[in-house]
């Protein structure tokens, strides 16, 4: 008789040696989400990919995250998403300088489990999760899905992912340490709400504080990084600026940190008007550094009018003399 099969909710975990990274000091600091890179016909630009992966670990940042919102995962089928996975790992996989966090923003529990599991394999150091939030599952629909991936991928690292914005998903302290009570491998908690400082400050308090990252393109840095947040995650395209940023306050230049985030705020709030305005911005910006060919976003996406153009052409004005390339 055929043994069934197991749902692969249900999978054992995978056990296996932890990573020889020292993935809780790697994942620290500036933590960029990589873009995609299309042709101008929307089709997929792999060699633009590869390139971004180069440019943007020659920052010296010590981790990178793929695919998330920047990385206009949502446009991504999954050939294309394994595809660009393995070209990440393949750069990272053997460099113990380097941590690579792939995201995993399945909806189903089901397929969750199994991409998770399969990033593990091949050789992620630590995973992001995004709840599932499609047609509003319920609380404990969504803590059952965390649960799952945490057992699927123990002893790996994960970062779970609270953007309650773009997903409506409402998890708050209580609930993320208690589950980290649970599963030790919960070691991060992604905050991108507005404002991120209340949630951050509130996971750094109780007998196993949870640190922070904080998303949102690092809008609200400063502030977060007075509550206990131990890294920014923003788009790719300018991580110089966030990594000179980081460096000033690390060595306790508060006021050279906040002078350059100042500067960057009436960039920042402009782009973060919406999650497609950002993307389309910062593939402007990569294209004019000579990063890939085009700026195209798949459809639906967001086009650039000539103010937004005349907005990223200030931009680059303004930090030509940080960010290499710009002043071309």
């Amino acid at each position: 008789m055929t043994p069934m099969t197991k749902d692969p909710a249900q999978q054992d975990p995978i056990h296996k040696d932890p990573a020889q990274k020292d993935t809780a000091a790697l994942v620290r600091g500036v933590s960029p989400v990589l873009e995609v890179p299309f042709h101008a016909d929307g089709s997929l630009d792999p060699d633009g990919f590869a390139r971004v992966v180069e440019r943007v670990l020659s920052t010296g940042v010590t981790s990178v995250m793929f695919p998330g919102f920047a990385s206009e995962f949502h446009k991504l089928d999954g050939g294309e998403r394994d595809l660009l996975t393995g070209l990440l790992l393949e750069r990272t996989r053997s460099r113990p300088d380097v941590a690579a966090i792939v995201s995993v923003p399945d909806h189903a529990t089901r397929h969750a489990v199994r991409e998770a599991a399969r990033a593990a394999e091949r050789g992620a150091d630590a995973v992001n999760l995004l709840p599932p939030h499609f047609l509003g599952p319920s609380r404990e629909a969504v803590l059952d899905h965390v649960r799952a991936v945490l057992r699927a991928v123990a002893p790996l690292p994960v970062v779970v992912q609270y953007a309650p914005a773009q997903t409506g998903t409402a998890l708050d302290a209580p609930t993320l340490r208690r589950l980290a009570a649970e599963h030790p491998n919960l070691r991060w908690v992604k905050v991108e709400s507005a404002p991120p400082g209340r949630l951050i400050a509130a996971l750094a308090q109780g007998e196993r504080p949870l640190p922070a990252l904080v998303g949102y393109a690092g809008l609200q840095l400063p502030d977060a990084l007075r509550r206990g947040a131990v890294g920014v995650q923003p788009g790719c395209s300018f991580t110089e600026l966030y990594v000179d940023l980081w460096s000033r306050w690390e060595r306790g230049d508060t006021d050279g940190a906040t002078a350059l985030h100042t500067r960057l705020v009436p960039y920042l709030s402009y782009w973060m008007q919406g999650v497609e305005l950002i993307v389309a911005a910062e593939k402007e910006i990569s294209v004019r550094r000579g990063w890939f060919g085009s700026a195209h976003c798949r459809a639906p996406g967001h086009c650039l009018d000539d103010e937004e153009l005349c907005m990223i052409d200030r931009f680059c004005a303004e930090f030509a003399g940080l960010v290499p390339e710009l002043a071309r």
